[in-house]
């Protein structure tokens, strides 16, 4: 079944099953509202103190409140009755989180106005399961709002907002949107990011043999320290598959458990570091990328030989940069760096997916990551 299919059953299941619950209000007196839910907001004004709301509509009244609401001439208040078979907006919003919610994610705080947010437990990369979130947002009487997919995202980061949209909600539709969170294994995560022992090396024959300086190394170096990650060592080779093979293998017996080469990824008869990748033993190899800047990205996996290493488990990165790593401040690298340290494995699929939001605008002032690039 394509997405188009699965959208127009979405839609068909959304329009089937939707039945808005109808507020049934009742007036009572302040005395016997204890445990009843408040219909509307009551003002309190205390001249040159305050003047706002001392309850808040859906307010549920107890025995302390009963006083304070004396003092605000309040003796009768319109009571909103919540079935058996509805809920109150607060419960909803509870139920609602604790279903979208899986690793790496909490709830912050109790609910209010039949909204609660979401945040994140620890440092990490923020996964949303964008079908999963869809079918909920679908259902209409409860939403829910998140950062971008593949977002980096520190602990205590707000992540995340749900609630229930009317103030009273059909049991209904909160069992729907829980048996949809449930069928997916949560919506909403934070996966961790392993910090890497990464090895470099730096091919072409023009920085090899000090015609130019190289300005790849300090910029890498950077950008997996930025992610708390140690360098093993940084090689740099001539454009010759042989040595470029003998100095990825140096790097693995050093320790190395994500190898980078950059440099040497284009169809020029001169660039031979995809053919040392696969002369190393990598069996899946993807080149080519839908993103500008790094169209000529190359992603591989090395069988992993020390078992001992459980994040390795399924190979050994190995990430080609094209040349635009050296004078583009963002890339693809910077895009797919961080779900490779998250566990995911990038074939390519995930690089084509990659082509909505795709293209960097190259802004005057960068503000990546906080922008489209690479969040289609």
């Amino acid at each position: 079944m394509n997405f188009e299919q699965q959208f127009d059953g979405f839609i068909d299941e959304a329009e089937n099953n939707h039945d808005m619950a109808e507020p049934s209000w009742k007036i009572i007196s302040v005395q016997e509202s204890v445990g009843t839910v408040l219909a509307h907001d009551i003002t309190e004004i205390r001249p040159e103190e305050f003047k706002g709301p001392a309850f808040r509509r859906g307010h549920i009244i107890r025995e302390q409140d009963i006083c304070h609401l004396q003092r605000l001439g309040k003796e009768h208040l319109f009571i909103l009755e919540v079935k058996e078979d509805e809920m109150h907006e607060d419960d909803a919003a509870v139920s609602l989180a604790n279903a979208l919610m899986s690793e790496g994610v909490r709830s912050k705080g109790s609910p209010k106005e039949g909204k609660i947010t979401i945040i994140a437990k620890q440092d990490g990369l923020l996964k949303i399961n964008k079908n999963g979130l869809l079918r909920v947002n679908m259902l209409g009487d409860v939403m829910c709002a998140t950062l971008h997919d593949s977002t980096i995202v520190k602990k205590g980061q707000t992540v995340a907002g749900t609630r229930a949209i009317p103030l009273v909600i059909k049991k209904s539709s909160v069992e729907q949107a829980v048996d949809i969170c449930r069928e997916t294994r949560g919506v909403i995560s934070v996966k961790n990011i392993r910090k890497p022992k990464a090895g470099i090396v730096i091919t072409g024959n023009e920085v090899y043999n000090g015609l130019i300086t190289d300005a790849f190394a300090p910029i890498i170096e950077k950008k997996i320290k930025s992610l708390n990650g140690d360098i093993v060592g940084i090689y740099y080779a001539p454009d010759d598959e042989v040595v470029i093979e003998a100095r990825l293998r140096d790097l693995i017996s050093r320790g190395a458990d994500l190898l980078i080469t950059t440099g040497g990824m284009s169809v020029d008869p001169d660039d031979k570091t995809r053919f040392a990748i696969r002369r190393l033993g990598a069996k899946e190899i993807t080149y080519g990328s839908a993103v500008l800047p790094g169209a000529m990205f190359l992603v591989a996996y090395l069988k992993n030989d020390r078992k001992t290493c459980s994040t390795l488990s399924e190979g050994i990165p190995i990430l080609g940069i094209p040349a635009c790593g050296m004078y583009t401040r963002i890339t693809i690298f910077d895009i797919i760096l961080p779900r490779i340290l998250a566990g995911e494995r990038i074939g390519r699929k995930e690089l084509a997916e990659l082509g909505h939001g795709g293209l960097c605008m190259k802004c005057d002032v960068c503000f990546f990551p906080a922008c489209p690039f690479g969040k289609g």
